[in-house]
């Protein structure tokens, strides 16, 4: 404690400048920073290179620091609305995916189409969520979570008032794209963003428990209207959800309003020295672009099953299970509604089992119940069978949200799980599509036996993930 008595302190004063020091405060945040001068933020301008727009910041945060920054759903205060923002987008996105399966069957009927040319309407988001994956990242560094907010909520106006008017088959299936455009976008985007939070694992699972909450009223609201009371005709259905894409618009923009790409730039400063941009940092260069392209990959088929579940659910309960319209559209809730409620619950049960082993025995048990709802042909077996799977599968979207957070760099988050989320959400136009394709040729009992190989292909994957370190919250 006395060591500045020290004579030998003394010498090392007087020595020449060999300890002049540089000021580098502006590199690295202490817990101090606030009470010094902070460097001007990056704005992009025209002609400025891709370093100069994205510029790398060579001495990296320590993780203990970032530890004590994460924010949480409610704090700052302004969490609090952007959180809500984020659950209603993705009231949205689950009423969009689940309208498909419950509409399939009067869509069929209304334009007098196969089950390959009907199957387009699972296609045609591709392009959109392709286009998403792609631009998330330049989107927000350029925009920041402003521009998602404004232009993912756009797309899907501007979608369903196209759908509501009932163009001519060709026009649905471009409409589409630029609903999985708004899609991914958004996605991508609060998936990234809350799954940086503290108590990501339970918070995610109450956003993906709201896309299940809109899967759930989703094809119950199209189903009554369709076939109880005045039988409307389907594209009716798209009224109300251009009342909720409107609300969106509105709430979205309100949260986010201050989140500009400014703002981005300066919250997820890149931490490498890469020279690549961040997106070919994320999905070229190892050991990143492994944990990224798994991630992608499992998320593709585990969306693919979702919707593929979903959308092919009431076709397949009228036609093998032999089931009344109501009946099987109700089959489509109990579905929706066991991942909506497996998102919630399981979402506290999963990060205290630990995301590997816990997603390591949900699979096994989903393709048990997949076996049951394949080779038990009773109609209420199926329907119970089909909800559990629900149940079960509900957490394992969020659970990779988390792991990716746990093993990739904060400043490749928005590039590399807005990619993964993108990339994955194109697995609900991928396999529903496969599989009306098949059932042209094969019947729609087809569903089951690739539902349950696909569920067997991202375990595997799952299996292939590094070992998850814990963070210190």
């Amino acid at each position: 404690m006395t060591i500045h008595q020290n004579g030998s302190s003394s010498t090392s004063v007087v020595e020449p400048p060999a300890v002049e020091l540089t000021d580098l405060s502006h590199y690295v945040s202490t817990p101090d920073a606030a009470k010094l001068p902070r460097a001007k933020p990056v704005s992009i301008r025209a002609g400025k290179t891709l370093q100069e727009q994205d510029p790398i910041e060579r001495l990296p945060s320590p993780t203990t620091q970032a530890d004590s920054k994460v924010e949480r759903w409610n704090a700052p205060r302004g969490n609090l609305w952007r959180t809500l923002a984020a659950f209603w987008s993705f009231v949205v996105m689950g009423a969009n995916d689940a309208a498909y399966g419950a509409l399939i069957p009067y869509l069929q009927e209304y334009y007098g189409l196969t089950f390959v040319i009907i199957s387009l309407v699972f296609l045609s988001p591709l392009v959109g969520y392709t286009a998403s994956a792609l631009l998330n990242n330049a989107i927000h560094l350029k925009f920041g979570q402003r521009g998602v907010a404004l232009l993912s909520p756009g797309c899907h106006i501007i979608a369903y008032v196209i759908i509501a008017v009932h163009p001519p088959y060709p026009v649905l299936v471009v409409v589409f794209m630029i609903a999985g455009f708004g899609n991914g976008l958004a996605d991508a985007a609060w998936n990234a963003w809350i799954g940086n939070m503290a108590n990501a694992n339970e918070v995610l699972g109450f956003l993906h428990g709201f896309y299940g909450l809109g899967a759930v009223l989703s094809p119950l609201i199209a189903t009554t209207m369709i076939t109880k009371g005045q039988r409307l005709p389907w594209y009716t259905f798209y009224y109300v959800m251009i009342g909720l894409a409107v609300i969106e618009l509105g709430t979205s923009l309100a949260a986010f309003w201050t989140a500009t790409g400014a703002v981005f730039r300066e919250n997820n400063e890149r931490t490498s020295d890469s020279k690549d941009s961040r997106m070919t940092e994320a999905l070229i260069r190892m050991p990143h672009a492994r944990i990224t392209w798994i991630c992608a990959i499992f998320l593709l088929g585990y969306v693919g099953i979702e919707v593929a579940l979903g959308g092919w659910i009431v076709k397949f309960m009228l036609e093998v299970r032999s089931g009344g319209d109501f009946a099987s559209g109700m089959v489509a809730t109990g579905y929706w509604m066991g991942i909506t409620v497996g998102r919630v619950i399981l979402g506290f049960v999963t990060p205290r089992v630990g995301e590997k082993l816990a997603i390591a025995i949900y699979l096994p048990l989903t393709m048990a119940l997949e076996l049951i709802f394949w080779l038990v042909p009773q109609f209420y077996v199926s329907a119970v069978a089909v909800a559990l799977q629900g149940f079960l599968m509900g957490p394992l979207f969020p659970a990779v949200i988390v792991v990716a957070t746990k093993l990739l760099p904060r400043h490749l988050h928005v590039s590399a799980i807005g990619f993964a989320a993108a990339f994955g959400g194109s697995g609900a136009a991928v396999f529903p599509f496969a599989v009306g394709a098949i059932a042209q040729a094969k019947g729609v009992k087809v569903l089951q036996p690739i539902v349950l190989a696909l569920l067997g292909v991202i375990l595997g994957l799952w299996l292939c993930l590094p070992r998850i370190r814990r963070k210190a919250e």
